[in-house]
């Protein structure tokens, strides 16, 4: 099982598509609540080069809100990391599916919640 939801865009250089996935992101639903550029942060703590790569940490505050009152703990799991990383061929965007991040747990309404954040996610990323 694949952990997460993956499109490949091939027309578009890397801002491009982060201004892409950041509306795509917002117009279902989701806030971006952090940002982390991968590739300045090797080159300042490691001195080491790589490709385009950045996190973004997406939410959906209601259904945030609904996942902590199910299971307090599930803040771990938050927010749904989106990537995009650049490749020779294009640019993959890549979110979290929360169905699979769940693993074994045990809970029926916040499988019910994830299934939710998935398929908002799904629609989401179709959207870039």
């Amino acid at each position: 099982m694949s952990y997460t939801i993956d499109r490949l865009i091939t027309d578009a250089d890397f801002e491009t598509v982060d201004a892409r996935t950041r509306k795509a992101l917002m117009d279902n639903g989701f806030g971006v609540l952090t940002e982390i550029d991968v590739k300045a942060t090797m080159k300042k703590k490691l001195d080491k080069d790589m490709t385009d790569y950045r996190i973004l940490g997406a939410c959906n505050p209601g259904l945030a809100w609904e996942a902590i009152a199910t299971e307090d703990r599930i803040g771990v799991m938050l927010p749904c990391n989106v990537i995009l990383r650049k490749l020779d061929n294009g640019v993959e965007v890549s979110a979290i599916d929360p169905l699979a991040s769940l693993g074994g747990r045990d809970n029926a309404a916040l499988k019910d919640i994830a299934a939710r954040v998935r398929a908002m996610l799904e629609t989401a990323v179709a959207a870039i």
